[in-house]
């Protein structure tokens, strides 16, 4: 599977578009919004005044979301720099996701996206008498992944990412030794699965825990380089509050579509040597993994570290609130929600194995078996969100 090929959410502004199918990751962004608040407050503070800010979002996707976290991060820039008697500094705002993104609908984007920020400096100068505006604001597209070096050296003062550094490289492979002692990769033995579940060897899930921490000290190493010292990152990604990489939480919903994909294999419709073949670059990393990788990369000191629980809708949970209960069609009806949201995410990933012209019957299909689940269980995401400091 190549990755940096088919990794990118469907396209264009259709009914199965991430543009229309990413509210989840919309309610992620905002869950994230304190502690972005805080972290560029803790940078500001922290450092002498500074005349041109260097931001970048990494895995910007496309769809309303991909301005979304950049307005957030100019507003509360622009609201920071009075309190700091400071003037705003000009932003250079540089979106970041893989050649294959729809980095066009974001162009078309930009000129609403610059309006809004004109109006509110206007306003903003005519209730304070011009002691609050806005710098410039330079947005940009860099393509590429974030697992190598995207930025020249030290020219990034704060970097944001929000729900996508679960996604890995690539898939993992297997080992194998052959009689020379020569390792060789292989394609994992996980049949009948597309990602780690119960019944998967404990092989699949050392091979996808080791290809997490190779993407992500990489990802450390590149930023390392780009930031100033001092700079700061936050991170938001699915993950896991335990150590069991086979929880519900971190691998329940390919689980079910893994049920999807195998109930059309029963009848006929696809091959099951296409499951088999088929595994998700993807990884819910938990907390202590995270930790091991940034000790061990040492480039960087945790700030703050949260895991928060979310639906699999994106909307936050209280303890006391998690088992909700739902009548049977507020369940079907949830359940296709959920499974638009995922296949806006996962459909180009799957099209070349299964191909396109089974995705329709595969995902009503999923949106029933993920509703009835909804019916008898409330599962959940761990959210990760981390802040990051680099060291000088």
């Amino acid at each position: 599977m190549e990755v940096m090929r088919i990794l990118h959410m469907n396209k264009g502004n259709g009914e199965t578009s991430y543009a229309k199918n990413s509210t989840a990751q919309s309610n992620i962004i905002s869950q994230g919004r304190r502690v972005l608040d805080e972290t560029l407050k803790k940078l500001m503070m922290s450092s002498s005044e500074i005349s041109s800010f260097g931001i970048a979002d990494l895995g910007c996707s496309s769809g309303p979301n991909s301005l979304l976290s950049i307005s957030n991060i100019v507003d509360t820039i622009q609201n920071l720099c009075p309190d700091l008697h400071r003037p705003v500094p000009e932003l250079r705002v540089s979106l970041n996701d893989l050649p294959s993104n729809d980095f066009n609908y974001i162009f078309a984007s930009l000129p609403e996206f610059y309006d809004r920020l004109k109006k509110k400096e206007n306003s903003n100068k005519a209730a304070l008498g011009f002691q609050r505006g806005g710098g410039p604001c330079f947005v940009s597209a860099v393509p590429g992944s974030f697992y190598g070096r995207l930025f020249p050296f030290r020219s990034l003062h704060f970097v944001h990412s929000s729900s996508s550094l679960h996604w890995l490289s690539q898939v993992p492979c297997g080992e194998m030794n052959n009689e020379d002692g020569v390792v060789i990769t292989t394609n994992l033995d996980n049949r009948g699965k597309i990602y780690i579940s119960k019944t998967s060897p404990e092989s699949v899930q050392k091979a996808y825990a080791l290809q997490f921490q190779t993407d992500f000290s990489a990802f450390l190493r590149s930023r390392s380089e780009e930031l100033v010292p001092g700079g700061r990152m936050v991170l938001s990604f699915l993950g896991r509050s335990s150590p069991d990489p086979t929880t519900e939480e971190a691998c329940f919903q390919w689980e079910l579509l893994a049920q999807a994909l195998m109930s059309m294999t029963n009848e006929g419709i696809i091959e099951e040597e296409n499951i088999d073949a088929f595994n998700a670059p993807y990884y819910a990393a938990s907390s202590e993994e995270l930790k091991i990788a940034i000790e061990k990369e040492g480039s960087f000191s945790i700030d703050r570290l949260e895991i928060s629980p979310v639906d699999w809708e994106g909307g936050s949970i209280s303890e006391k609130s998690y088992d909700i209960v739902r009548s049977k069609p507020e369940s079907l009806t949830s359940g296709r929600r959920v499974a638009r949201t995922i296949r806006a995410v996962v459909e180009p990933m799957l099209e070349p194995t299964f191909g396109q012209n089974v995705m329709d019957e595969l995902f009503e299909r999923y949106a029933k078996i993920v509703g009835e689940y909804l019916y008898v269980s409330s599962p959940r995401y761990a959210l990760i969100t981390v802040s990051l400091v680099r060291m000088s």
